[in-house]
């Protein structure tokens, strides 16, 4: 057999009958469907006919049959004797892979140049203390592949996870798994935890569609060469972020990949950065305000020192040097729209890192600015910090800008509104949401005959300076901006 090569993407099929599966296979099998293996999971399979799950109609890819049963999170009820019978069909009929548990204490007769044995290790719960040894046994027992896949419950448990599967040793193939959303770094950089494939599906938590994975992350086309950036925060899972970013990498040719990094604190998010070698990170909520505490941070724009809030991270030389970048976004709309602000009233509403940061950049332009958040505690603070007014909630009378600095409208709560406009006035409206592209908020602004500014024009402006840092090139904005109204659009739907 030809032996593996580059990192591979595994569609994983399920069905509960056998046209159903048959179905999904040759779909999943078609020309530019993406996928570089089909594995077919026939447990849960009610009138399973294994050689012709395997035989199919098309074979243009190589097939892995798996049987999981219901004690290693499968759907398989049978017995073990009936359960052997139908992996030793696969093979007799040709798959390249057959799957079995480790736990099952058997394993299926395999002629290893003609199918290959996954042996298989599945933890729900944790990242088990003894990984390292059960890789070693698992090889120890002829696996062509060792999976392992342990369930994450933050990225500490992915680097435990990396951890243990390196002292085991590199010898053999490997596929290493961190389940659920913390552990999806496993299936986006497959290669940085020494994984000849990755699974793509909707069969487990934390799966990503086989299109995302070649399309968006370009899975297969990573190396170890390849350089690696991100967006760290929680949530993650809605940020356009890695869609944008990664549009701009392919035009601009560059051997780069950005993805998403669940992590709750800045020392999650130095840990698994500074492990799987990140060279920088987009920040967002609850990260913003805490990177500057860290003694091996530089801040080194006014920003970044004066606001004490960052969105954005380079490693330099052992550092990790970090700026604002959202307050020169923030004023890209206005400028497009040639929304002049000296001597401007400006009202923000929000006194987070986004506020603040609109606060700054309205500030340098020589703006009136004022703050205004539910909690007046934390809009004194912020406008005490800056030198500008905080003003009561909910906010009221007439101002030449009137800002969203808060996430509320974003999807899918897309009716909810930060304030209603009764005995609040403004020329212009200025919504730093961006999904939905028109908020509810603008659209009620529009009908006081206010001038509508979204949010998609500061993400990219500020996502544009990003690259411009870290790539040292200019970044293509349209192509940028296209990426974030894809993404919208698939996630919201028609």
């Amino acid at each position: 057999m030809t032996p593996l090569g580059p990192t591979r993407i595994v569609e994983t099929v399920t069905a509960a009958t056998m046209a159903e599966l048959c179905a999904a296979r040759d779909a999943a099998m078609e020309a530019g469907a993406g996928a570089d293996i089909i594995e077919l999971r026939i447990d849960g399979v009610a009138d399973i006919d294994v050689a012709a799950a395997v035989r199919g109609r098309i074979r243009p890819v190589p097939v892995i049959v798996t049987c999981r049963p219901e004690w290693e999170g499968g759907r398989y009820t049978g017995d073990e004797q009936a359960r052997r019978l139908l992996l030793a069909q696969a093979v007799e009929a040709g798959a390249e892979f057959v799957d079995v548990e480790r736990r099952a204490g058997w394993i299926p007769g395999v002629d290893h140049r003609t199918t290959r044995l996954i042996l298989s290790d599945h933890d729900f719960v944790t990242v088990p203390g003894d990984l390292a040894a059960r890789v070693r046994e698992m090889r120890s027992r002829g696996a062509d592949v060792v999976k392992v896949a342990a369930t994450a419950a933050d990225v500490s448990d992915v680097l435990t996870l990396k951890a243990a599967v390196a002292d085991a040793g590199h010898d053999g193939d490997l596929v290493c798994i961190a389940m659920g959303e913390a552990g999806q770094l496993t299936r986006l950089v497959p290669a940085r935890f020494g994984s000849c494939w990755t699974y793509g599906g909707d069969a487990a938590h934390g799966q990503v569609a086989v299109r995302h994975l070649r399309g968006r992350y370009r899975v297969h086309t990573l190396t170890a060469q390849t350089r690696l950036f991100g967006v760290a925060g929680a949530p993650i899972a809605h940020s356009a972020s890695p869609a944008m970013h990664n549009a701009a990498y392919v035009v601009a040719g560059v051997d780069a990949v950005y993805v998403p990094v669940l992590a709750s604190t800045v020392d999650e998010a130095v840990a698994v950065a500074e492990a799987l070698g990140f060279e920088g990170l987009s920040i967002t909520a609850p990260l913003k305000s805490a990177w500057h505490t860290r003694s091996d941070v530089t801040c080194d724009d006014e920003a970044a020192r004066r606001l004490g809030v960052v969105n954005t991270v380079q490693r330099e030389a052992g550092r990790w040097v970090a700026r604002n970048l959202d307050s020169a976004g923030f004023l890209d709309a206005l400028d497009m729209r040639g929304i002049a602000l000296a001597g401007a009233s400006v009202l923000v509403l929000g006194a987070g890192g986004a506020g603040r940061a609109s606060a700054w950049a309205a500030l340098q332009r020589g703006a009136n600015v004022a703050i205004c958040a539910r909690r007046q505690d934390a809009a004194v603070s912020a406008a005490a910090a800056l030198g500008v007014r905080a003003v009561a909630w909910p906010p009221s009378g007439s101002w030449d800008v009137v800002v969203n600095a808060t996430p509320v409208g974003t999807w899918p709560a897309v009716d909810a509104q930060p304030c209603g406009w009764e005995g609040l006035e403004a020329t212009v409206a200025y919504d730093l949401v961006y999904n939905p592209e028109e908020t509810a908020w603008l659209r009620q602004a529009q009908s006081t005959g206010a001038q509508a500014v979204g949010g998609l024009d500061m993400l990219v402006g500020q996502a544009a300076r990003q690259f411009e840092w870290w790539m040292g090139t200019p970044a293509d904005t349209r192509v940028m901006r296209e990426a974030v109204r894809v993404f919208v659009g698939e996630m919201t739907g028609p």
